[in-house]
Formats: structure tokens, sequence, C-alpha cells
């Protein structure tokens, strides 16, 4: 096993393309880290210059205390595992899981022994003499891991291994990958572009845009305190509602945040917890709820704020009800959202039509509720949990990683200064 650093690496294509900027990164020794983030974000670009596939344009990458970046693959002793499984069509399983050994001149008896250990531990002992043809998509990909997990290398380096599957496949797939990680504790770098994969597969999770680091976390903190809009609208799905709104100053001495037509007050403890805050009183900013912060106000707290809304679309999920509504104000324009919405929209032949420019908010709701679409529904709202964004920057106001910047530079320019520190 081997820790994993990434010191200021760039890679630039021809034409000037950075592909990555500057990308300073520490994988702790036996750490699952997931790199996630948009299509085109150089997560695939980062794994592939760990592996020696890609050419370093600048900066460092060390395996161990080694640094790698002349090193051929096959002398970095680390194990790929690809979205394609590259599996031979013409050899059995058992012969899948063997071949690399073989290459290496592994002595016979060591390679049956290594390669049973594999299959049992995958659940594919029933299989070895069966061809990649008679097997199911889940069977391939386990028999790609175990062909990296015999080999017994220093780091395994996975580059979107699931997204062949299908959705039921992945989640039990995703189960196995933990269990096995749990097993080996050998030092995981996974790259996908499906963030629920991120957040449950992930030690820490890493987030990129455009070729830059945005935050470092695990995916419990990324979720509670992104840095950035882009982070908060990238983690968590449903994705975080954004609204420009006004902080304003309470006839009591509190604080109140008002959009749309709604007037929330703001806890004197989320006061205190965000530093700097407080300077935006009287000032726009950019409110974000994520919609397990509300609930139908007949099951939600009674502290919670109240909330009255008209249901659009309900989606009916049978633990829970998304709610679907619109609220009275414009999408926010900020180069964070825009270009979450176009990876949103990636791939996708219609996109649900705004109604009279007013931003569409979901709001996830106990599944005992009994709105319905075209209702009128009272939700409650955890002010407690409210998040924050400078206007102009696009940063967290109080959060640690970008105190005292907003405003100062672009943010993922900021933030990846501050995290450099």
């Amino acid at each position: 096993m081997a820790k994993i650093v990434l010191d200021r690496v760039d890679k630039v294509y021809a034409g000037g393309v950075k592909a990555v900027d500057g990308l300073d990164l520490e994988i702790r020794d036996g750490e699952f880290m997931v790199l996630v983030g948009p299509s085109g974000c150089g997560k695939s670009t980062a794994l592939r210059m760990i592996a020696g596939l890609e050419e370093i344009s600048g900066g460092k990458v060390s395996i161990g205390d080694q640094v790698v970046n002349d090193l051929a693959p096959k002398d970095r002793d680390i194990a790929m595992v690809f979205q394609n499984y590259a599996l031979y069509p013409h050899m059995t399983v058992e012969q899948n899981l063997a071949f690399g050994l073989k290459l290496r001149g592994t002595p016979k008896a060591e390679i049956r022994k290594k390669v049973h250990e594999a299959a049992k531990m995958l659940g594919l002992e029933q299989y070895l003499g069966r061809k990649p043809a008679a097997l199911s998509g889940g069977q391939r990909q386990r028999v790609a891991m175990g062909r990296a997990i015999v080999r017994e290398p220093r780091a395994f380096l996975m580059d979107e291994p699931l997204s062949n599957l299908d959705a039921k496949l992945r989640v039990s797939m995703r189960a196995s990958l933990s269990q096995l990680h749990e097993r080996l504790g050998v030092t995981t770098v996974y790259v996908t572009h499906d963030q629920v994969e991120a957040m449950t597969l992930g030690s820490r999770v890493c987030v990129l845009r455009e070729g830059k680091l945005q935050q470092v976390d695990t995916p419990q903190r990324l979720f509670d305190n992104p840095v950035n809009l882009f982070v908060a609208g990238f983690i968590g799905s449903p994705a975080m509602n954004f609204v420009s709104a006004e902080l304003t100053g309470g006839a009591g001495g509190g604080a109140r945040i008002s959009f749309a037509g709604f007037s929330l007050p703001v806890p004197d403890s989320v006061l205190a917890a965000k530093p700097g805050l407080q300077s935006y009183v009287g000032r726009t900013v950019i409110l974000g709820i994520r919609p397990s912060d509300f609930e139908d106000a007949a099951h939600a707290d009674s502290a919670w704020a109240p909330l009255t809304v008209k249901s659009s679309v309900t989606e009916e999920l049978g633990s829970e009800i998304n709610v679907i509504f619109a609220i009275d104000a414009p999408p926010v324009e900020h180069k964070d959202t825009a270009d979450l919405a176009e990876d949103a929209a990636e791939g996708e032949t219609e996109a649900i039509p705004l109604i009279d420019n007013r931003a569409l908010w979901t709001a996830r709701v106990n599944s005992r509720s009994h709105v319905r679409p075209g209702q009128q529904v009272d939700l409650a709202v955890d002010t407690t949990r409210l998040h924050f964004f400078d206007p102009a920057s696009g940063l967290a106001i109080g959060h640690p990683d970008a105190a005292g910047t907003s405003g100062a530079a672009s943010p993922a320019d900021t933030v990846t200064d501050t995290l450099r520190k």
C-alpha cells in the first residue's frame, strides 16, 4: 500500500487546452478517494496521469515515496479497472485472472492459490471455467476486479467501472466494492461522474471542475458544508435549490432572509456559526436550501419555519415524495449555476420548461403527506440548515476554506489557493 500525492499537476493538450490545472491532492495510504465532477472536468485525465497512461505537463506525481513522472505504467505497481472490463474473450475466467501473474513469471502454485482466493472473495468460484461471453455484466466486472486483486498492487485505479451496469446492479456492486476495500485496505482512486456513487463509496471525495480542485472532504462534510455554489449544486440529489434573496435585520435584533414573497427567520446560531454573514445584512445574497431540509408542515418539527406553495409535480418514491413547485423569482444567474445546468442537461433531449421565467424548486417530504399536483401545500423549512453564498464570487459565506475571500477572485482559483495552504 502507498499514499499518492499530486503536487501542482498540469495537463496541457495541443492548442493550449488545460485539462488539469495545478491539481494538489494527497490520497492517504489505504484511503478510498473518489474523483467526481461533470464531463470534461479532468478526473479521468488525472487518473491516467497517476497510472502513467498520460504524460504530465507540469508538477509531480508520487506513489509511496517515489516520484513516478518518468516511470512506465508497468513499473508503478498499480492495477487499473476500466469501464469496458478489458477481458480476453478467448480465455476462461480462471485464465483471465491468472494472465497478469503469468506474464510476471509467478510460480504456478502461487498463481493457482491467488486466483482461487480472489474468485472466492468475489463469488466467482463456479464461473472459473466459463468465458466472458457466458457471464453477465456484473460478473464480467467482478472478473476485471479480480484480475487487479490477484496482483496485490500498491494501489487500485478505477475509471468509471460501474457505468455500463444497470441501476440495480450498480447498487449491489457499490456494496461489493465497499466490502472489498474494507477487507483489502488498498489505496484506491476511483473516478465517476455519478455523485451518488461518489457519496456512497468515498472515504473522501474530490470535486473537480474545469481541471481545478473545488473541494476535497468526507461525503457528509461536502453535503453539509459545500465551499461554493458549484459544489453545493453538484453534491446532493435532488440538487440544492437556489434563489437571490435579501438578508435583513429583524425588528427584535434577529435576521431574516426574504425572497419571492417569502420571509424566513435566520437563527442566531446560524449567524454565529457563519463568520462574516452578519456583514451581509442589508445586502443581496444567494440562498441555498436542500430538498431534504423541507418537510410537509403536518409532519415537521414545530420550530421549523412555514412556507406555503402550490405543487406543480409530485414524484412518489415510496419512502418519500418529491414536491416540485415554482417560486416567484427567476433562476439564479451565475457561472457556477450555469455550469451545473449545462451538465444536468447533457444527454437530455428536452428540459422541463420554466413557467414565466420562475425557478422550479424541489422539496422532499414524508410519504404520509397527502400532497397532490396542483394543490396548495404547507411546507416547513429547517432554517438551521440554510446555506448562503456571495453573489459575486459564488463562495459559501462563513465557510472556513472561503473565509475572507468572497469577491476577491474566481471561485475555482480562490478555493484551490486556499486548499493548497
